[in-house]
Order: C-alpha cells, then structure tokens, then sequence
C-alpha cells in the first residue's frame, strides 16, 4: 500500500477532470481521508486552446469510429495523450499558485473519455480514457491514482457514474437528507439518497452534450450562451414523444451512456432555435425520467456540472420536476468544481483501498475498489 494512504489522518488532495464538452481542464483541492470531507481549498479553470481541443475532438471522432473493431487510431490516441499530460500540468500549477495552503501529496486524474460502451444482453461494457498515468506522475510530481474505471467494467458494472461516492460525502454534510444530486455535464446523472441512506445512481440521459454538438455544428459557437436559441425556439413536441420511446427509458439503473448516444442528429431538419429547443427540453424531461424511475422521489434536487448556468434549461428541469430543483451554489456547494473534486476524493479512496462503486450505482455484483496508484 502507498505511503501516502498509511496515514488515517485527512490530507489535501487534487483532483482532476476534463469533461466530454472538451472545453477545460478543471481542478480542485479538498481536505479528506477518503470517507469524510473536512475542508475545500483552491480551484482553477485551464480553458483548452483551440489547437488542444482539435486534437482531442479527433481522438474523439477517431474512437467512435474505430469502436475497438480493427487496428485502434494509435497516432491519434498518442497525440491526445500528450494534449492531456500537458494541459493537466499546467493547470496543476495554477492550482499551487492559487494555494497558499498545505501543499497536496496526491492527486486523482479521470483523463478524457473518447469511448464508452454499456454492458448489455449479458456482454460485458467498455470504456476507455486518455491518460498516460506514468507521464501525468512525472508531471504532477505526487502520487497519482488514475484509470477509475476499467475494474469496474471487468467485474460487469457499467463504469459509470462515479461521482456518487463523492455526493454521498457532500450529502452528508447537509444532514444525510433525502436528496438527489444532478450533475449536468456532457450526460446527465442523478446519485439519490434514500431515506434508509442507500445510494441510487444512474445516467437519465443528455444534458448539454447534444446541444452544444448542435449549436457548434451551424458556426454559433461551443454552446448555447445562456440558453438563448433554446429560449429563441419552439420545442418539437411531436418529434420529443418519438424521442421517449427509445428502450433507454425503459431500462431499469444502474444504466450508463457514451456521450453520443444520443446525438444533435435527433433534431436534424430543424431551426436553429427550434433544434435547441427541442434537445434542451429532451434534457430536462429525461432528468424527470430518470426521477420517477427511484423507489422514493427526491425531496429536492441540487444541480451542479455546467449545465445549471443555463437559465432555460434550468427552467425546463424545474417545469419537469416534481420537487424544488436548486444550483449546488445555494446549498453551499462549489458547482463547477464538484467532479474535479470528486476525483480527488476517489483517489484518496484508491489510495486507502475503499470501494468507489456499488452495485447500486454501477451495477457491480460487490462494493468494489477501483483505480491505479503510481507512488
């Protein structure tokens, strides 16, 4: 075991994410010992330059067109591998500047996600992340835990979500209440907290992956700013009834999806406005989906991830939701750095050997620790 987990006592750790929107490196430092979270520290933001998220969005494309069937886009994956190294260890030292505090002596990096199959019919999922965990250790200069999902998927969970374990912690400190969190990035997931404790988490579907995919495509920009097309636009009633038939809805969690399984082709033949407007309402309508499959319905739901800055998706969810829906903000909470700072406590878990997935939330037949550690 790593020197850095003997120790009980709660240390800073940091933790790193770049998300599937492919628009930032984000990371945060938290105070923890893997169960508890006693402290937050700094957070920064390393916006990807142009160039960077050309070569990942290739990989990306790369990947979907590869799906693990033939010779895989090695050159490719390589060159998104250095992107991530590079980016992250910038970004690693904004974070130390921006912190005057006890200095980290671990981090936890997701590395950027180009693939990921659910397990299905019997046959086992896949996943894969970018990362290059022995350079990432070299640049980040502290042991790294890295590579969180793969053990899940080869024990038959579906790799996803991994959040839950950090929300159950961030739940915890609001009084253990029942509760759901809803993080709103690329996919949209949900972890519930039952009123016997027990956590339940799935992805309910999109969030902001198909919108911005739809507003980048017609040269308007990475995303929808403020939900104005959305806003500007009429949802296509007829066309989200067809949307809701897919057998997604009717499968029961845990459940996980790749980020393009639902695709900006849903709304192709509309308007501008209207395709925003109709994938926006396919978000928060599938959210309400995702709720009315739990035993017991959220007292409330606190949004996080970048979606919650979008006013008229934000809307939409609270339309589509039958309890009050809040932004992790008012309940205290650092929205935009909830994930970074997911993988920071996911790493101090590696670290000290404790589960990160359940078969509650990633359908695994046992708690499961997961993660590589480099020392």
């Amino acid at each position: 075991m790593n020197s850095v987990c003997e120790k009980s006592e709660p240390q800073w750790v940091a933790g790193f994410m770049s998300g599937t929107s492919l628009d930032a490196v984000d990371a945060a430092l938290i105070l923890t010992d893997g169960e508890s979270v006693l402290d937050f520290g700094a957070t920064v933001e390393r916006k990807y330059l142009p160039e960077e998220r050309r070569i990942l969005q290739q990989a990306t494309e790369a990947a979907r067109a590869w799906n693990w069937t033939g010779e895989a886009p090695e050159a490719l994956f390589a060159q998104a591998r250095d992107v991530i190294t590079s980016t992250h260890q910038a970004t690693w030292q904004m974070l130390l500047e921006a912190w005057s505090g006890t200095q980290p002596v671990l981090a936890g990096v997701h590395g950027q996600t180009v693939l990921h199959l659910a397990p299905k019919d019997g046959r086992k999922g896949r996943t894969l992340q970018l990362i290059d965990g022995p350079a990432m250790r070299r640049a980040l200069g502290v042991p790294l835990a890295y590579d969180f999902r793969t053990h899940d998927v080869s024990q038959g969970g579906q790799g996803a979500p991994l959040a839950p374990a950090y929300h159950a912690a961030l739940l915890r400190r609001l009084g253990g209440e029942t509760a759901c969190v809803l993080n709103l990035g690329g996919v949209a997931n949900i972890t519930a907290r039952m009123s016997d404790g027990a956590l339940v988490a799935f992805d309910t579907g999109p969030a902001n992956g198909p919108v911005d995919e739809w507003i980048e495509a017609r040269g308007q920009g990475t995303h929808d700013v403020d939900g104005r097309f959305a806003a500007a636009g009429q949802a296509d009633e007829a066309l989200l009834a067809g949307l809701f038939q897919r057998d997604w809805f009717r499968q029961p969690p845990p459940k996980s999806l790749d980020r393009y399984d639902f695709s900006a082709e849903m709304v192709r033949g509309l308007s501008l406005e209207d395709g925003a407007a109709t994938l926006t309402q396919f978000s928060a309508r599938a959210v309400a989906a995702g709720l009315s499959q739990l035993a017991e319905y959220p007292r409330r739901v606190i949004a996080c991830g970048g979606g919650r800055h979008n006013p008229t998706l934000m809307a939409a969810l609270r339309d589509a939701v039958s309890c009050p829906v809040l932004t992790a903000e008012e309940v205290g909470w650092r929205g935009d750095s909830i994930e970074a700072e997911a993988f920071a406590y996911l790493a101090a878990r590696t670290a000290k050997g404790l589960p990160i997935s359940w078969p509650e939330t990633t359908g695994v037949p046992t708690p499961l620790t997961g993660g590589k550690l480099l020392d």
